[in-house]
């Protein structure tokens, strides 16, 4: 087993898969924090290297193309600081991240772990429900319709049409862009039929992101959708087949028509869960308010 322990987080190695947990202390950007710990599958992994610094050095995960719905919906653009993927080491673990990267080489080589394109998710997308407050609206999703409601700063004429409910079935992809110098980003539902796409400020299946600290979280839940998706790889027709579930907070469906006191149970299951999240801090109190309508509004 290889392990580096640093401030920024922690990454293990048992010879199969590659434990992500980030750290902490306030320098750990929150998208990361809120993301939680991963379980990366040796399978998933194209390559590691550890790049020296001066300062600190880095250990970075190359993952393999349609392995991660994360990586699949950011597409390279994330930043260091929000990329669960990197580990930011001190000058004096230069020898113990060396040494991990050479364990996870020697591993993907004897296991010889293709680092061509995945045709399936090998990681599961970030928990639902989730609710996201950020550039000109709230987005939510709880793992069956993606809401999106507007505030202040919404364009008049978008805002005009009201709140948005998008099923999953209805949506063929997610687009996430972070703002870029004056460019502002979005995070973008791509629905057929809809009209050609134009500026986030007046597309009505997209909230336009003005580069704050928020805006990762975005990604989060895009990746939470697109996890539900069907593969890129995959035929159009084919059905998503349902993802694994990273926490307790995403419950099973029954095969048979589910009973009246089972669907009361699980909207207790999921508003406790969905409290302990609040508490935590990891909602505020506005996504935590969005969420629980997402959840009661489908039960």
């Amino acid at each position: 087993m290889a392990e580096i322990f640093q401030k920024d987080g922690t990454w293990t190695f048992d010879g199969s898969a590659i434990r992500v947990v980030p750290g902490g202390e306030r320098g750990v950007h929150l998208v990361r924090r809120t993301l939680g710990e991963l379980t990366v599958p040796l399978e998933a992994v194209a390559g590691i290297a550890f790049e020296p610094g001066r300062k600190n050095g880095r250990l970075r995960l190359r993952l393999r193309e349609g392995a991660d719905p994360l990586s699949q919906v950011t597409r390279g653009r994330m930043s260091d600081a929000i990329d669960p993927y990197q580990l930011r080491t001190e000058p004096d673990r230069s020898g113990v991240a060396e040494y991990f990267a050479e364990e996870v080489r020697t591993a993907l080589l004897l296991e010889q772990v293709p680092d061509g394109p995945a045709d399936r998710y090998l990681l599961s997308g970030p928990a639902v429900p989730m609710a996201v407050g950020a550039g000109d609206g709230t987005a939510s999703f709880d793992g069956e319709r993606v809401r999106l409601d507007w505030n202040w700063v919404t364009d008049e004429g978008k805002a005009s049409g009201g709140p948005r409910e998008l099923a999953l079935s209805d949506i063929r992809a997610v687009e996430w862009l972070p703002s870029i110098g004056l460019e502002n980003g979005y995070l973008r539902f791509v629905v057929p039929g809809a009209p050609a796409k134009g500026a986030a400020k007046y597309d009505p299946n997209a909230i336009e992101l003005f580069g704050f600290k928020k805006d990762g979280l975005m990604a989060l839940l895009g990746a939470a959708v697109a996890a539900r998706l069907p593969h890129p790889s995959a035929p159009a027709h084919e059905t998503p087949a349902p993802p694994a579930l990273p926490r307790a907070a995403a419950d099973t469906s029954p095969a048979s028509p589910a009973d009246p006191a089972d669907d009361h149970d699980t909207l207790l299951r999921r508003l406790r869960e969905l409290g302990e999240l609040h508490r935590s801090g990891i909602l505020t109190d506005e996504e935590f308010t969005a969420a629980k309508q997402a959840i009661l509004q489908r039960f």
